[in-house]
């Protein structure tokens, strides 16, 4: 993913499964203030990884683009502070 930056994933829903389009990602949580540290994940040759702090169970589907997910609605995007 050189010259990429590295997809970030939430789970403010609290999905028990993401399907997501990388193997190499950010998991952070919920959003701010429910979030946790961002942590660096990497599927290497596997198609699950568990996420340490939050237990959201990320699985790699490559049907789906970079920012993709499945539920849909689990990328991370920053909220502004109004």
């Amino acid at each position: 993913m050189a010259g990429h930056g590295t997809p970030h994933f939430q789970n403010d829903a609290g999905h028990a499964k993401i399907e997501i389009g990388v193997k190499e990602f950010m998991c952070v949580g919920a959003h701010p203030p429910y979030d946790h540290p961002h942590v660096f994940l990497d599927m290497g040759d596997e198609t699950e990884k568990v996420c340490p702090y939050c237990s959201t169970l990320y699985v790699y589907n490559a049907s789906l683009g970079a920012e993709e997910t499945r539920p849909e609605g689990c990328s991370f995007e920053a909220r502004s502070a109004a």
